[in-house]
């Protein structure tokens, strides 16, 4: 398995880059945040990969940063979820918001990515929601219901969910605050930038 490659950059498309290692070129799939951060072609590059063997190709993913490495591989584990749809996934969404959607239930959000339908969202939802509240409070371990229903309300009001889960963490957790106590707090998390 290639768990990470050093190289020089040679070419960049839509959905892929070559990567010149050892001057052997390879096609390493990627989602656009990866991409957009890449650089100009001649410039260095290091990338965590994840190779996937299927029947008729070998493929490999390159990710910029260990969250999108990770949620990418707890996708793969969902069926239905191939590498390409996971890779729109993280393309469309940040791996914080995609964490966030996953772990609020945001179905509205998970089905406006192209490719994705309820029955696939419901299904990523039901199976990775534990796995992922870490990451959509940012690394905290408050993933209540409460706190999801502020986020979603939140997201209601048009921040992203990236916004809305930064705003919560901000909250003080010692006291109990109720739903809407938690949204005007968070909100004034906003009115402080």
């Amino acid at each position: 398995m290639i768990a990470s490659i050093r190289g020089i950059i040679e070419a960049v498309a839509i959905d892929h880059a070559v990567i010149i290692v050892g001057g052997v070129g390879l096609q390493v799939f990627m989602p656009t945040t990866t991409l957009s951060a890449l650089g100009s072609t001649g410039a260095p590059v290091h990338l965590l990969t994840q190779m996937v063997v299927r029947e008729d190709a070998i493929m490999l993913f390159g990710f910029g940063a260990e969250e999108e490495l990770e949620l990418f591989r707890l996708l793969q584990g969902v069926s239905g979820f191939g590498p390409k749809l996971a890779l729109t996934l993280l393309s469309a969404l940040s791996a914080e918001e995609l964490a966030s959607a996953i772990a609020g239930g945001n179905m509205e959000l998970l089905t406006s990515v192209p490719g994705v339908g309820k029955k696939l969202a419901g299904r990523l939802i039901l199976e990775l929601k534990d796995k992922v509240a870490i990451w959509a409070t940012g690394g905290g371990t408050s993933s209540d219901q409460g706190d999801n229903d502020v986020i979603a309300a939140l997201m209601s009001l048009g921040y992203s969910a990236t916004e809305a889960s930064r705003a919560v963490a901000s909250v003080p957790h010692e006291t109990k605050f109720s739903v809407e106590d938690k949204i005007k707090l968070a909100l004034g998390y906003f009115e402080k930038k």
